[in-house]
């Protein structure tokens, strides 16, 4: 049998909200793919995002003004569309063209009538970011048209534009009707109406077979999204998902399957190495930690403390906040622990400022051994009595008593290097940690536990993450925290099951001896290997074949 000839782009240009952006995963989606890219087809890798600085400097873009300088001015004196081209400012560095959208608000109407007519996106119901995020997407597709036909492109140039989430879809459904030469890939991170069910509390899953996309979106207000999202689905080459879980959604909600599963790699180049380098960054993490917990609450946890975290963005049941919460609670109450256990919250919340006391007493190296103010939180809060994690602490009576075995303290603001505490940033305590603990309910694919395991911490997470699903797959069976991570059956209705199996894997690992230890961080940095991008490329590049494929079918119709 004759070898598939395999369609090979020449170009390929990705838009998105969170080009130069950054937002939330799918950032580091694109971040840490663009070398790999950049290092094949070096400088026709062309990554589009908004432009919204407003003549502020953006630290993660470098503009060059000679660089593409003269299709820049045919951009803006020919389409009207105004750009910035530089470097992302990322390993590989590769092209980045930021693009201004408002001018496009006068005729939205006109670009909606537009959509309407053509592919039938109904935006009558729009509201929040739909209108800033289609302008946006508009003007994308502009881009595209216009290197397309400045620099003279043809149908044997083979080039890709991708899509991610339903921010640009309209590019995509524009580029396939005004430049009907370039193959389109469509890339949903997470369906609008997937994310929407899940996010107020109706049960998704159990249900999935049952629900109607369309009268979903209509229910919980989110049409015009859904929309969109849903008729680039139908429309693109190649319409794409990251996750088999996720799959399953726009099967159901979209009415569309898959062409194809891209999972989300990542490069390892922010763990530190070798050895040395890597046990001393460690060693800081965990005496910052600990000194940061001790002042807070008055103790004297020493290094043989447990120290475990769970983190990302604010959702307080999709990211299984709920459910770490009272899982400590439960271990709180166990007899089998014998170890101490300190158990960090560190999701973003509406912070206001650092606590003063607190930047004193580590300034002046408290150590009198009294609780300060509410030993359970770093950071002042805007609305702090509102606050969900304060409100399940309060309610299930945790105050970090000295007597309490397991502690928890609550971090709630970006860790970026300069949050005033613990003025380090987010993978440099990460690294300090024994357990890390992600019990998504609502989680298309998962890159906290990616990162986890990246830094040789074993990781707890669930069968409804896309990252759990995966994990399993290595194992063929349910993974366990001896193998690096613990994948927990999780569904609409087993909240107690959930959090009892929590307890019990935290309780385990606290009980491993120094070799089990040894042997679980050294399986979770195996785990972490076989998700780099060298391994998962392969997905994009049949995306591509595949795109190209359908693309030649569809002109020669």
């Amino acid at each position: 049998m004759a070898k598939k000839i395999i369609k090979e782009p020449r170009y390929i240009f990705e838009s998105s909200w969170e080009v130069c952006n950054k937002v939330g995963g799918i950032y580091t989606v694109l971040s840490t793919r663009a070398k790999t890219l950049q290092d094949k087809f070096t400088d026709k890798v062309i990554f589009i995002g908004p432009d919204f600085w407003e003549g502020k400097k953006n630290p993660l873009f470098k503009e060059n003004k000679t660089l593409l300088a003269k299709w820049r001015k045919h951009a803006l004196q020919y389409d009207g569309v105004a750009l910035r081209i530089g470097r992302w400012q990322i390993p590989g560095e590769p092209i980045a063209v930021l693009v201004d959208f408002k001018p496009f608000f006068e005729k939205r109407n006109e670009i909606f009538g537009w959509a309407w007519e053509n592919y039938q996106v109904n935006s009558l119901n729009a509201y929040g970011d739909y209108d800033e995020s289609l302008m946006f997407s508009w003007a994308a597709g502009k881009v595209v048209e216009s290197y397309y036909r400045f620099f003279g492109l043809t149908k044997e140039d083979n080039v890709i534009f991708q899509a991610h989430e339903w921010q640009t879809c309209l590019a995509a459904l524009y580029v396939k009707r005004y430049v009907p030469e370039v193959a389109t890939i469509f890339t949903t991170h997470a369906t609008t109406i997937g994310r929407s069910i899940a996010g107020n509390n109706k049960p998704l899953y159990d249900y999935l077979d049952a629900y109607n996309g369309d009268q979903m979106a209509a229910e919980l207000n989110v049409e015009a999204k859904h929309s969109v999202e849903k008729q680039a689905a139908w429309n693109v080459d190649c319409f794409t998902t990251v996750s088999d879980i996720t799959g399953k959604e726009c099967v159901e909600l979209l009415d569309k399957p898959a062409d194809g599963i891209l999972m989300n790699g990542f490069e390892n180049d922010f763990v530190p190495f070798p050895a040395a380098k890597f046990n001393e960054a460690r060693k800081k993490a965990r005496e910052v930690l600990l000194n940061v917990a001790n002042t807070l609450m008055g103790t004297q946890l020493g290094d043989d403390t447990v120290i475990i975290t769970t983190s990302g963005r604010y959702e307080y049941q999709n990211k299984g906040v709920n459910v770490y919460v009272d899982a400590l609670n439960r271990l709180r109450w166990d007899a089998r622990l014998e170890k101490d256990v300190l158990a960090f919250v560190m999701v973003p919340a509406w912070m206001k400022e650092a606590r003063e006391d607190l930047k004193v007493a580590l300034k002046n190296k408290k150590l009198d051994g009294e609780p300060m103010g509410d030993p359970r939180i770093t950071h002042v809060l805007h609305e702090q009595e509102g606050d969900k994690v304060l409100g399940q602490l309060n309610w299930l009576d945790i105050h970090n008593r000295k007597e309490d075995k397991v502690k928890i303290i609550f971090v709630p603001c970006y860790l970026d290097g300069n949050d005033g505490i613990f003025n380090m940033h987010y993978y440099d305590l990460l690294i300090g940690n024994d357990l890390t603990v992600f019990p998504s309910y609502y989680e298309p694919w998962g890159y906290t536990p990616t990162e986890s395991v990246a830094f040789h911490v074993p990781c707890v997470t669930t069968d409804l993450a896309g990252f759990g699903l995966w994990a399993n797959s290595l194992k063929n069976g349910m993974s366990e925290i001896e193998d690096g991570v613990k994948t927990i059956h999780r569904s609409d209705y087993n909240f107690d099951e959930v959090s009892d199996s929590i307890r019990d894997t935290i309780l385990k690992f606290s009980q491993f001896d120094k070799k089990q230890v040894n042997a679980a961080r050294k399986n979770a940095a195996k785990v972490a290997e076989k998700a780099l991008w060298k391994h998962f490329i392969a997905y994009y590049y049949e995306a591509y074949d595949n795109a190209l494929t359908k693309r030649d079918e569809r002109l020669n119709k």
